[in-house]
């Protein structure tokens, strides 16, 4: 089974999904569901409210539907780490929804449509996921320009994912120590030592940077994936060289630009303060425009 993890929302609350693209189906954790109908307040509350409505739908009869759910490992909302999590598709789903009483159950059905149908959509026409993307950061605040960069970091990545694939890089683990091959050769950390200076957890570094330290972190990635394909890595040590040489080229152009401009172009700035900066430019803008407006009446 191919699952691929992704996080949707549900009226700004989050719905932990995997998507199996051998079956193409859509599984949903349903404490995340249960939280979201029932409004429970914390994980542990619609955790609770499962168990006892697990013991319900059995006392019905409906032992099948349970026994069918599956179990899988899904990040916490809490610590981010991976545990086993019942999940349920789509026609589960619902029958599970009718056993709950809530003003939401059918808004979330519409919901579970359009999920499927934009599945659908995006594997027919894979810029609509693009075009999704593109809005999902405009809503959380981000300029049309570091957009712009970040989806096309995200095709960099994806290219060298690829080219690390073909080596026979192993995801998990392996990726990750390529990854911070790379990053400690372009800016001089680690990627957990990047996240501590901007202050970050679980975040996504990427969505935490400024386009300066994109552009760069593209830069090293792209390098990585040339080199690769120049040199064909046949061993893990080998891709290690290669990522150190790729992260090398975008450090040599962190300290040009750093040595032209006297500032660090690693910042300790996360997407809340750079967006806090952002929004308080517009309305400084906005705000001298009334101002203005009053002045010529």
């Amino acid at each position: 089974m191919s699952m691929s993890d992704k996080i949707q929302f549900f009226e700004d609350k989050r719905i932990r999904t995997a998507w199996d693209e051998e079956a193409e189906e859509w599984y949903f954790s349903v404490v995340d569901v249960v939280g979201v109908l029932t409004e429970q307040e914390t994980q542990r509350g619609a955790s609770t409210y499962w168990a006892v409505l697990k013991k319900r739908l059995k006392a019905e009869g409906a032992d099948q539907l349970l026994t069918n759910c599956k179990q899988l490992k899904m990040k916490s909302h809490t610590d981010g780490k991976r545990y086993l999590t019942d999940v349920a598709d789509t026609e589960q789903l619902l029958r599970i929804i009718q056993s709950i009483p809530s003003p939401k159950a059918e808004p979330f059905k519409m919901w579970l449509a359009q999920v499927g149908r934009e599945r659908i959509e995006e594997t027919i026409d894979p810029e609509q996921a693009i075009d999704r993307a593109f809005e999902t950061y405009l809503k959380k605040g981000y300029t049309r320009e570091w957009i712009y960069q970040r989806l096309l970091s995200i095709r960099v990545r994806n290219e060298l994912t690829d080219e690390w694939n073909a080596h026979g890089v192993q995801k998990g683990v392996e990726y990750a120590i390529l990854t911070d091959e790379i990053t400690r050769a372009w800016s001089g950390m680690t990627t957990r030592q990047y996240k501590n200076l901007k202050g970050l957890k679980k975040e996504n570094l990427r969505d935490n940077m400024s386009t300066m330290e994109i552009v760069l972190n593209m830069l090293a990635e792209a390098s990585t994936t040339e080199i690769s394909k120049a040199e064909n890595p046949q061993s893990f040590e080998e891709n290690r060289a290669v990522a150190q040489k790729g992260g090398e080229v975008a450090g040599t152009a962190r300290r040009a630009v750093e040595a032209q401009t006297g500032k660090s172009v690693v910042t300790t700035q996360n997407a809340v303060q750079l967006n806090t900066i952002i929004t308080g430019m517009i309305e400084e803008v906005l705000s001298s425009g009334k101002e203005a407006d009053k002045g010529n009446r």
